[in-house]
């Protein structure tokens, strides 16, 4: 009861800075920098260890960059959620530009569902508003609930504000059931970790043995729905592109991982491209394969 009475004491503070305007909430940001990197120091080490181990041919000097890059943005991150649940839409339409979305409406014109994969990259969470504007059907996002029952009715609010439904990842197979006859877009977040019970597939993905979720495959072969990646791109504090890439339309005429291999590898490139913007404080790594499943990989 005491947690739960904290819970609701936080989602109030929540609610009071989301109406703040934003350029107050990035200044909010700018200090939590300096407190979350270098007070309290937040999983600073395994961001360090993910760093040093996703590019072992880069300098210390250069690592630290990154890594302070990362910071400042994951403070300016944490903030833009926080205004979610009172950004208007407009500003979100002006804040988040999608391209090439025509193709997804293409799919729903000619009656095909179509799947789609990102990743916790850039401002994930803004992203998935902005579709539940674009879209002319509804987008259905698989997530994770939070654990805190409070919290979690905080996010899942301020998650489908615009008309987005979230679905539990235990509860995919039968949302894909219950709206196979509708015009649907169902989305995953490809980079989770898979519980070590059911990590059974690995890559080499920045330089390290990784465990891969290949539920959307699954999906995929199963239905042939279209593939398609979204892939968002940092072009200023607080404004983004969000960039439609096909992965496949066919996904039966594909061939063993080759659905996962593609959307790994693309998202490898993006975090090449520009590093900061990843989720480096995510403990992806934590399982490690054993021989057997290293050279079955």
């Amino acid at each position: 009861m005491i947690k739960k009475s904290f819970s609701y004491i936080g989602i109030f503070f929540l609610n009071f800075l989301s109406l703040l305007p934003l350029s107050l909430l990035y200044f909010f940001a700018t200090v939590s920098y300096y407190i979350v990197y270098y007070i309290f120091r937040y999983r600073r080490q395994a961001v360090r260890e993910n760093l040093c181990n996703s590019f072992p041919q880069k300098p210390l000097q250069e690592i630290i960059r990154i890594e302070k890059q990362f910071y400042r943005y994951l403070t300016d991150l944490v903030y833009e959620v926080i205004k979610m649940p009172h950004i208007p839409k407009s500003e979100l339409e002006k804040r988040v530009k999608i391209n090439n979305l025509d193709m997804v409406e293409k799919y729903y014109a000619e009656g095909q569902n179509v799947l789609a994969c990102s990743a916790h990259y850039c401002n994930w969470e803004l992203g998935t508003l902005a579709l539940g504007v674009k879209l002319s059907a509804t987008p259905y996002v698989i997530y994770k609930p939070v654990n805190n029952e409070v919290y979690n009715n905080w996010f899942y609010n301020l998650r489908t504000r615009f008309g987005n439904a979230f679905i539990p990842m235990k509860q995919t197979l039968r949302a894909l059931v219950a709206t196979k006859n509708d015009a649907t877009m169902f989305c995953f977040a490809g980079d989770q970790t898979p519980i070590r019970s059911e990590a059974r597939y690995w890559i080499k993905f920045l330089n390290q043995p990784t465990a891969v979720l290949t539920g959307l495959e699954k999906i995929a072969l199963q239905t042939n729905r279209p593939v398609i990646y979204f892939n968002m791109k940092y072009i200023k504090r607080g404004y983004y592109e969000l960039d439609c890439e096909l992965i496949t339309e066919n996904p039966k005429e594909t061939k063993g991982h080759q659905i996962t291999d593609m959307t790994f590898a693309l998202l490898e490139k993006i975090i090449n491209d520009n590093p900061p913007y990843w989720l480096w404080s995510h403990r992806r790594w934590k399982h490690k394969p054993n021989i057997e499943e290293w050279n079955q990989a």
